[in-house]
């Protein structure tokens, strides 16, 4: 047979005409193996197709110009078959259906037929059939059948796209799950229709799953959806691979999408309450590490920050920090000190946010004032101009909250031991998120956990300041004339988070012209040690009255201080007589003093040691030393010279290092000196208070 210049001669190779491209076997003619025969109006077989030969086992040369009837259909069929041969002939219809053939072999195989009446130029007829194993083709409608429903019915969006990306077939889960009919995505590619689902990244991950074979498999997506779809945010697990056809040609991209938009949230909700649990268990570690009370509301206010808000406020009322009852009455104002402010990242908001320590008044119809009187949380998810001015403490800080970006705002009430103490203030500008309910909860548990630690640190503050004020009362002013002395004291208290300790000193003048140099330490901390170390230093002042001598002194103390709580202290106890030109000194477990001598290192006092007051039953005794116009004694307790970190052999080493350092310069003070013993040898947070007493003779 020929062809015209465009006809089926032009597709014998890959240069053939334009737009006509062989294709490698393997397509579903050849899987079905579809055989073709010719047969003359005689009934004799003029072609014979290879794939005939196939399904029969007759070769062409056997078959050709032979009665197809007699040579293929057995003796029952025959006169059935020879009759629908003459219908198709005359009546032109096709015929299709099944019956047995007899194969070469001798073996009857049934095979699928579809004849039909053939006609050349001369006007012949002649009758085709195309003839196919039935078993075969069956099974091919099955598959076929099976893929469609398959992909029909699957609750699964199921796309085929070419390997320009262009949509070939989508089934009704994908028509859903975008918005759009098949009509309108068949043939055109993703960024037609969504452009929003698709970018450089998403359109390069595509071409290099068509590249090289490699599946994406569920790769998270968040996209809008359409209002068809039910409208929000959606999420999506979307697997890609490559569909090649039987002979390994590329012809397309496969695509899966599911919505699991349910457990996204799911997992959302998830993470999101790992992280309050986590967020808690920071605060339970991170929040009350010191008695501090500042420190433990910046603690708080850090914790806040960021995973719960943008900025942070710790308020207190003014009443509760001043130690007097809280009590709020409906319509009256709330007299309130911030404590602490934190942000997660530079802000104007803070500028907003009250100084922390200075006090701030806040109306009845301001929200942190109704979240303290009512003990309940406050709640504003978006904050416009009118609820600005509830929350700011004025314009100018409602302006600068307008201009950080604050949307959302959230206070909470701290309570302990059934008191409102103040509030816990959140505002979120950059988190977009405005503040939920469980947000609520979760900060609720955050203040409840942190105000217990914030009124023990109020408590103990108090506690502190009275103790504090009781010692402080107790040790003496120092006296306007000693005879032949100069003398300068310091007492410092340990550190903010630590209590007050039993530590003094005194001077007392005695008869004679004689001077009594007095530095103790009560075992201990607190207002009873306080306590204690007032009644010592009474009992001292009586003594020394009495001329004891420092050994029978501190007999006396050690008596007293067993019927004490603390019942343990330390003591030494010098009494300086210009004219003997000497001092007499004894000590009950005390640091040994410092003797000073121009041209001399300083150098400690070598004296009998002495048990602590309280002890009972153990002699002291006293030593005589020699002091020159000039000399000095250092007095102090051990909270100068004691640390964590260092034996005490080496922090007394220091201490007269420096005071040599002191002896060779050019004759400091002895206030200059106090004050560079206290800043040289105490650490910052030192959890023991100090005494220290300096004595020079005069000229």
């Amino acid at each position: 047979m020929g062809g015209t210049e465009d006809g089926p001669a032009d597709r014998r190779g890959a240069g053939g005409a334009r737009g006509l491209t062989p294709t490698p076997a393997g397509g579903l003619l050849d899987v079905l193996g579809v055989g073709a025969v010719v047969v003359d109006a005689g009934g004799r077989i003029v072609l014979w197709s290879p794939q005939a030969e196939e399904l029969l086992g007759y070769p062409a040369e056997e078959a050709l110009g032979r009665h197809a009837v007699r040579l293929m259909v057995g003796e029952e069929y025959r006169e059935q078959v020879l009759r629908l041969f003459s219908e198709v002939m005359t009546s032109g219809d096709a015929w299709a259906g099944e019956f047995p053939v007899r194969r070469k072999d001798g073996s009857t195989k049934l095979l699928e037929f579809r004849n039909m009446r053939l006609t050349d130029v001369s006007g012949d007829y002649f009758a085709l059939g195309l003839v196919s194993d039935r078993t075969v083709l069956r099974q091919v409608e099955r598959d076929l059948a099976l893929s469609v429903r398959l992909v029909e019915q699957s609750p699964v969006g199921l796309a085929v796209l070419d390997t320009a990306l262009r949509y070939v077939g989508v089934n009704a889960a994908l028509e859903r799950l975008h918005g759009v009919s098949a009509d309108r995505l068949v043939g055109r590619r993703i960024g037609d229709v969504r452009p929003s689902l698709i970018d450089e990244t998403v359109e390069r991950t595509m071409r290099d799953v068509l590249a090289t074979g490699r599946p994406l498999l569920d790769r998270r997506m968040i996209v809008r959806a359409p209002d068809a779809a039910g409208g929000g945010e959606r999420a999506w697990s979307v697997s890609l691979y490559r569909l090649d056809d039987v002979g390994g040609r590329v012809i397309g991209l496969a695509v899966s999408v599911t919505d699991v938009t349910d457990r996204h949230r799911a997992t959302q909700e998830a993470d999101r309450a790992r992280d309050r649990l986590a967020l808690v268990a920071d605060a339970s570690v991170r929040v009350g590490t010191t008695l501090d009370l500042e420190q433990t509301a910046r603690e708080l206010a850090g914790v806040a920050v960021p995973e719960l808000a943008d900025v942070a406020a710790v308020d207190v009322l003014d009443a509760v920090l001043e130690g007097r009852p809280a009590r709020l009455e409906d319509g009256g104002p709330a007299v309130i000190r911030a404590l602490a402010v934190a942000a997660a990242y530079p802000t104007v908001a803070v500028e907003a946010a009250d100084r922390p320590g200075e006090p701030a008044h806040y109306g009845a119809d301001r929200l942190v004032t109704r979240c303290v009187r009512t003990a309940r949380p406050v709640l504003v998810t978006g904050v416009d101009a009118h609820a600005l001015t509830r929350i700011a403490r004025d314009d100018k800080a409602a302006a600068l909250l307008t201009e950080a970006g604050v949307h959302s705002y959230l206070a909470v009430p701290l309570i302990a031991r059934g008191e409102v103490l103040g509030a816990l203030d959140l505002k979120r500008a950059r988190n977009e998120l405005p503040f939920t309910d469980d947000d609520v909860v979760l900060a609720s548990e955050l203040a409840a956990r942190a105000a217990v630690c914030i009124d023990n640190a109020r408590l103990y503050r108090q506690q502190r300041e009275t103790a504090l004020t009781l010692q402080r009362s107790l040790l003496p002013e120092p006296p306007r004339e000693l005879a032949g002395l100069r003398v300068a004291s310091r007492y410092q208290p340990a550190g903010a988070g630590s209590e007050v300790g039993g530590d003094w000193f005194d001077v007392i003048p005695l008869d004679g012209r004689r001077t009594a140099l007095v530095v103790g330490d009560v075992m201990g901390s607190g207002i009873n040690a306080a306590t204690t170390m007032g009644r010592l230093r009474t009992a001292t002042q009586t003594l020394a009255r009495l001329a004891l001598e420092p050994a029978e002194l501190l007999r006396h103390l050690d008596e007293i201080t067993t019927g004490l709580d603390p019942s343990l202290a330390t003591c030494v106890y010098a009494v300086y007589d210009p004219a003997a030109g000497a001092a007499c000194v004894a000590t009950a477990g005390h640091p040994p003093p410092v003797l000073i001598r121009a041209g001399q290192r300083p150098r400690l006092l070598e004296l009998p040691v002495g048990p602590p007051l309280g002890v009972g039953g153990v002699a002291f005794r006293s030593a005589s030393v020699a002091l020159g116009p000039g000399d000095r004694l250092v007095l102090y307790t051990d909270g100068l010279v004691e640390t964590r970190d260092q034996d005490i052999d080496t922090r007394l080493e220091a201490l007269l290092a420096l005071l040599a350092d002191e002896d060779a310069g050019s004759g400091a003070s002895l206030e200059t000196t106090c004050d560079r013993l206290l800043r040289e040898l105490r650490h910052p947070g030192n959890h023991d208070d100090v005494a220290l007493l300096l004595a020079r003779v005069q000229e």
